[in-house]
C-alpha cells in the first residue's frame, strides 16, 4: 500500500512546518494584538446553597 511509505509524505510535511515557523509565523505575529493584564479582579459570583428535597 503507497500511503505506508512515509519517505514522500515525511518530506512534504517537514517543509509545509519549516515554512510555516519561519516565514508565515513571524509575518503573522505582530498582526496578532494580545490582551494586556488587567489587574482588576473578577467579580466573585455569589451562590445560594441548594435546598434538596429528599434531606
Amino acid at each position: 500500500m503507497p500511503q505506508l511509505n512515509p519517505a514522500p509524505w515525511f518530506l512534504i510535511m517537514m517543509l509545509s512546518w519549516l515554512t510555516f515557523t519561519l516565514i508565515i509565523q513571524p509575518k503573522l505575529l505582530p498582526f496578532i494584538s494580545t490582551n494586556t493584564p488587567s489587574t482588576k479582579l473578577a467579580p466573585t459570583a455569589y451562590t445560594s446553597p441548594w435546598n434538596w428535597p429528599w434531606t
